[in-house]
C-alpha cells in the first residue's frame, strides 16, 4: 500500500499551529500528500481568528510557542461553543507526564511527541477524522430522529384534539346551547390561566403547557351530559330536586369516562387535565359544591378556573328558564361569589380580563 496515497474520505480541513517554520512545512507537506486541506499558522492568535471564520475538522497544536502557548489556545477553543467539539491533537517536544496531563486537562484528545513517525501521525489523524465523521453522522441521524419524533407528536396531538372535539360534539348534539358554551368557555379558561401565569404564586403551576392543556381540554368538561336523559337535560323549566340530583351526576360520569381513557394512555397530560375539569368544575370554594364537596385549594386549580368560566357563560347565555344577563350584571354576581363560590384569586384574574370576556 502506498503510504502517501490520499486517505481523506470527506472534505476535512486540518489546522496546524506551530511557531517553527520547518515543522509547519513538514506537517503541511505530510497532510497535503494525503489529500487534506491544511491551514497553517505560526501564532495562536492568528489560528483562533481563522477558526472563528471557518471551523476546522481537526487541530494539530504545538505547545511551546511565544505569546500564547498551546494549552491556552486549546482552552480558548473549548470556550467557544462553535469550536469546543473540534478535536485537538497536541504535537510537542515535551515528553514529560506532567505536560501530557496538562494537555488533556486543557481539552486535547491525543498527544504525539516530536520527533514523530509520519505513519503514526497519519494514522492518528485518520482515526480522529473518522471519529469526527461518525459524530457528525450521528448528529444528523439524531436531528432526523428529533424531527421524526416532533412530527409524530404533532400527529398525535392533532389526533388528541380531534378526539376531544368529537367528544364535545356529542354534548353539542344533545344540547345546542351546550355546544356554543363549550367553545366560549375554553377561551375564558385560557384568559384566566394566562393572567395567573403572571402571578409569582403560580409560577411553578401555571406553565405554558398548563395554559395550552386547559384550553384544549376545556371542551371535555360537560361530556358527562351525554349520559343524562333528554327529559332532564332538555327540560325547559326548573328541575325538581330528584332531577337535579341526576343532573349532578354528569361530572362524575364524564370524569369516569376519561379515567378509563387514561388507563389506556397513562401519563397523558391532556386527558389528566380533562379529568380535572370534568370532575371538579361544580365544586365551590366554600365546600358546598359537588360531586365531592371539596373546599379551597383542595379543589384542583383547573377545576377552580373552569368553575368560574362555566358560571360566567351560563349567566351570559339564554336558557329556557331565564334571559341572558348583561356582562355588568354577570360580573357583579361573580364578585358576590368571591370567597364562597369562587377562588378569590381566580376572580381577581377574571376581573383583570373582564373587558376581554365581554367581547367574546
Amino acid at each position: 500500500m502506498d503510504s502517501t496515497a490520499p486517505d481523506r474520505t470527506g472534505n476535512e480541513t486540518i489546522m496546524v499551529v506551530d511557531d517553527t517554520p520547518t515543522n509547519l512545512t513538514i506537517l503541511v507537506e505530510l497532510l497535503g500528500r494525503r489529500g487534506y486541506r491544511v491551514a497553517a499558522f505560526p501564532r495562536g492568535s492568528m489560528a483562533l481568528k481563522a477558526a472563528a471564520l471557518e471551523v476546522p475538522d481537526l487541530v494539530l497544536l504545538d505547545i511551546m510557542m511565544p505569546g500564547m502557548d498551546g494549552f491556552e489556545i486549546c482552552r480558548r477553543l473549548r470556550e467557544d461553543e462553535r469550536l469546543r467539539e473540534v478535536p485537538v491533537l497536541f504535537i510537542s517536544a515535551l515528553d514529560d507526564p506532567a505536560g501530557k496531563v496538562r494537555a488533556f486537562a486543557a481539552g486535547g484528545v491525543d498527544y504525539v511527541t516530536k520527533p514523530f513517525q509520519e505513519e503514526e501521525l497519519a494514522a492518528r489523524v485518520r482515526t480522529h477524522l473518522t471519529l469526527v465523521r461518525m459524530r457528525k453522522e450521528l448528529e444528523r441521524h439524531n436531528h432526523y430522529l428529533e424531527d421524526l419524533v416532533r412530527e409524530k407528536v404533532r400527529e398525535i396531538s392533532e389526533s388528541q384534539l380531534a378526539t376531544i372535539l368529537a367528544l364535545s360534539k356529542l354534548a353539542e348534539s344533545r344540547d345546542d346551547a351546550t355546544g356554543k358554551h363549550i367553545e366560549r368557555t375554553r377561551t375564558y379558561c385560557r384568559l384566566i390561566a394566562l393572567t395567573l401565569r403572571e402571578d409569582p404564586r403560580f409560577r411553578e403551576t401555571v406553565t405554558d403547557e398548563f395554559v395550552e392543556n386547559i384550553f384544549h381540554a376545556a371542551p371535555l368538561h360537560d361530556i358527562g351530559k351525554v349520559g343524562i336523559p333528554d327529559r332532564i337535560l332538555l327540560k325547559p323549566g326548573k328541575l325538581t330536586p330528584e332531577e337535579f340530583e341526576i343532573m349532578k351526576t354528569h361530572a362524575a360520569l364524564g370524569a369516569g369516562t376519561l379515567e378509563r381513557v387514561l388507563e389506556e394512555y397513562p401519563g397523558n397530560a391532556l386527558v389528566k387535565m380533562g379529568i380535572t375539569l370534568t370532575r371538579y368544575h361544580h365544586e365551590k370554594w366554600d365546600g358546598t359544591g359537588y360531586p365531592e364537596g371539596l373546599a379551597g385549594e383542595n379543589i384542583p386549580l383547573g377545576g377552580r378556573i373552569m368553575a368560574l368560566a362555566d358560571v360566567y357563560d351560563a349567566l351570559r347565555s339564554n336558557r329556557p328558564y331565564k334571559e341572558a344577563f348583561s356582562h355588568e350584571r354577570s360580573v357583579g354576581i361573580i364578585i358576590d361569589g368571591k370567597g364562597s363560590h369562587f377562588d378569590p384569586v381566580v376572580v381577581d384574574a377574571f376581573l383583570a380580563r373582564a373587558a376581554e370576556f365581554a367581547a367574546i
